[in-house]
C-alpha cells in the first residue's frame, strides 16, 4: 500500500434540523442533544473554512447538511456553498454529504463543481432498522447508485460500535463493496447520554480489526477513519495505517471536537507516512 495518507475536512453548513430518528446521531431534534443547531452557515465562513482545510493540507473538504435529503432550497443553498469553495479554493475536491439524493439532484450539484457524494450505508441491511425507522437502508443504497449514474465519486462507509453483530460488519463491508466506491469512512460510535443508542467504544484490537477487514474487502479505495477516531484509538491512532487506512479526517467532526491538524500531521510523519498533497496522488 500507498505511504501517502489523505486528509479530509469537514464543514457542518446546516446542523441539527434533521426530523428523521437514527439512533446514533446528535443531529436529530427528537433527542434534543445539547449541539448548536442552525440552518444556514454563512458562505463566507464556510470559505474561510475551506481555506483553512487547504492551509492544514486537506485535499478533500465535505459540505454536510442535517435532514433525510435534499430540497429545493437546500439543493440551491449547497449549490451556491460549492460554487464559492470552489472559486476561493479550486484545488480542494468539493464533497457533498446531504443524505437521500436523486439522480437529477447529484447532477446539479456537479454542475456546480462538486466532485464527490458521500452517503454512508451505516450497518448491514438487516440490522438496519435496529437503528432507524423513519427511512430505509435501501433508499441509501439506491442514493448511492445514483451518485455513481450522475458521474460523481463515490463515498460510502459506515459506523461500527453501534450494537451490531461480527456477521453485520461484514455484511456493510460487503455492500460497500459492490458500489466500487472511491472512498469508504469508517465511523466509531461516539456516545452522548442524550442518544437512545448506548452502542460501544470498541478495543482497540477489534477495531483495527475491522480497519483490517475493511481492507481485505476493499483492496483499492481510500479508506477513510473518520469520527470516533479520538475516542477509541487515542495516542494509538498512527496503528490505523498498518492495519489498512489511508485517509483521516482532520479538524472538527460535525457537533464533536477533533485534534488539532498539526498534532495529526506530527503523527503521520513520525509513522513514517508522507501527507498528500494532491486528491489524487497514488
Amino acid at each position: 500500500m500507498s505511504k501517502k495518507i489523505f486528509l479530509c475536512a469537514i464543514s457542518n453548513i446546516s446542523s441539527g434540523h434533521c426530523l428523521e430518528d437514527c439512533k446514533f446521531c446528535t443531529q436529530s431534534v427528537k433527542y434534543a442533544a445539547a449541539i448548536e443547531r442552525f440552518y444556514h452557515k454563512p458562505i463566507e465562513k464556510i470559505v474561510q473554512e475551506a481555506k483553512a482545510a487547504r492551509d492544514r493540507f486537506a485535499v478533500g473538504f465535505c459540505l454536510v447538511t442535517a435532514g433525510k435529503g435534499l430540497d429545493e432550497k437546500s439543493l440551491r443553498f449547497v449549490c451556491e456553498a460549492a460554487e464559492a469553495v470552489k472559486r476561493e479554493v479550486p484545488e480542494l475536491n468539493i464533497i457533498a454529504c446531504n443524505g437521500t439524493a436523486s439522480y437529477e439532484q447529484l447532477t446539479t450539484l456537479k454542475n456546480s463543481g462538486v466532485g464527490s457524494y458521500n452517503h454512508n450505508l451505516e450497518t448491514s441491511e438487516s440490522f438496519y432498522p435496529q437503528i432507524c425507522s423513519t427511512h430505509s437502508w435501501r433508499e441509501r443504497y439506491e442514493t448511492c447508485e445514483n451518485v455513481k449514474k450522475a458521474g460523481l465519486n463515490l463515498c460510502t462507509g459506515g459506523i461500527f460500535g453501534l450494537g451490531e453483530s461480527l456477521e453485520d460488519r461484514v455484511s456493510m463491508l460487503e455492500a460497500v463493496a459492490s458500489l466500487e466506491p472511491a472512498s469508504v469512512p469508517i465511523n466509531f460510535y461516539h456516545s452522548n447520554e442524550a442518544l437512545p443508542l448506548r452502542g460501544e467504544t470498541l478495543p482497540i484490537e477489534e477495531a483495527l480489526g475491522m480497519i483490517k477487514t475493511a481492507r481485505e474487502i476493499l483492496p483499492k479505495q481510500r479508506i477513510m477513519v473518520a469520527g470516533g477516531r479520538e475516542v477509541t484509538f487515542g495516542s494509538r491512532d498512527s496503528e490505523i495505517f498498518a492495519a489498512g487506512a489511508n485517509a483521516i479526517v482532520i479538524g472538527d467532526y460535525l457537533t464533536t471536537s477533533g485534534t488539532d491538524p498539526l498534532r495529526d500531521h506530527r503523527m503521520i510523519e513520525e509513522a513514517g507516512y508522507e501527507i498528500a498533497k494532491e486528491c489524487n496522488e497514488h
